[in-house]
């Protein structure tokens, strides 16, 4: 059984603008303690750049540099040249960035790295939605949510991020949350022994866009991992996947009781989306006994 990490040293500075409650720092600080020091971090528009504090303040311990919203992955892909260029090879380069910069509008820039194959560490930081600018819907939002732009319910169902990226064929892709830290700091330190663009995604609930309390934060993200909802897995060379939490023992509707978002959502909505979790975990399932089975041998021509 995985034991708790150590408490991490101490490169997320008190005193930061995150909310009350907000486990973004609580996976930040496990994140940067995971990487270390010697790191430089790229961080758009989204609520870790409020976090971090603007330009020239900053409440990490390592070197931040802030783009705008679409170049984030060009960004890290120049610095990363940058730092070789000056025989820094050592030194990590990691995005911490919101879903909405991740799955919207930073993707073209993020998708073209990922096709080269680009040098550094991608982290999202996925709380479903434009949260700091009026909890509007983004294409991470899942299906029936209440946001901003969405007063009704999305219509449409959450954009499968992790699975386009490793599409591209990149070395490592992997879903994570705070609510499992052990996993969280097994993958990060996973990624930091790799090369070539590693996608992370750490879900993120939203205390006040997802209508939480202070303290629900953990909550939420565990019922998300057990009920499906946000499964966690690793895809390593876009071709072998390893299903790391294994069963999801808890229906969705204990997920959406606790939200706000979900408040009044009716019952065949319900059951829509169990069919929907049902489903991708199906196939989530397959991919990872396909990926654990012996191959055939192919007889030489």
């Amino acid at each position: 059984m995985l034991r708790p990490p150590p408490m991490p040293d101490a490169m997320l500075c008190s005193g930061h603008a995150a909310c009350p409650g907000c486990i973004d720092a609580l996976a930040a600080r496990h994140i940067l303690a995971t990487l270390g020091p010697d790191t430089m971090a790229v961080i758009p528009p989204s609520c870790m750049a409020i976090i971090a504090g603007p330009q020239p303040h900053s409440s990490f311990r390592i070197p931040v540099y802030q783009p705008t919203l679409e170049a984030s992955a060009a960004a890290a892909s120049g610095l990363r040249r940058a730092l070789d260029a000056q025989g820094k090879h050592d030194t990590h380069v990691v995005v911490f960035a919101g879903d909405g910069g991740t799955y919207d509008i930073g993707f073209q820039c993020l998708s073209s790295a990922a096709e080269r194959n680009e040098n550094f560490i991608y982290v999202c930081f996925d709380n479903e939605g434009y949260m700091n600018t009026g909890a509007q819907k983004s294409s991470s939002t899942p299906r029936f949510a209440r946001t901003g732009s969405t007063p009704a319910g999305k219509t449409s169902r959450k954009k499968n991020l992790p699975e386009i990226m490793a599409a591209h064929g990149i070395p490592y892709v992997a879903t994570m949350s705070a609510s499992h830290l052990p996993d969280l700091v097994r993958k990060v330190e996973k990624a930091k022994s790799l090369t070539g663009t590693r996608f992370l995604t750490v879900l993120i609930p939203c205390l006040d866009g997802w209508g939480l309390p202070d303290d629900a934060g953990l909550k939420t993200a565990r019922y998300a991992v057990e009920s499906g909802a946000f499964p966690l897995y690793e895809i390593e060379d876009g071709r072998r996947t390893t299903l790391n939490v294994t069963t999801k023992p808890r229906p969705i509707a204990d997920y959406l009781a606790i939200q706000g978002r979900y408040r009044g959502v009716d019952e065949a909505s319900v059951a829509a989306l169990q069919e929907e979790i049902d489903d991708g975990w199906a196939r989530l399932c397959e991919r990872a006994a396909a990926s654990a089975a012996p191959r055939s041998a192919v007889p030489a021509l």
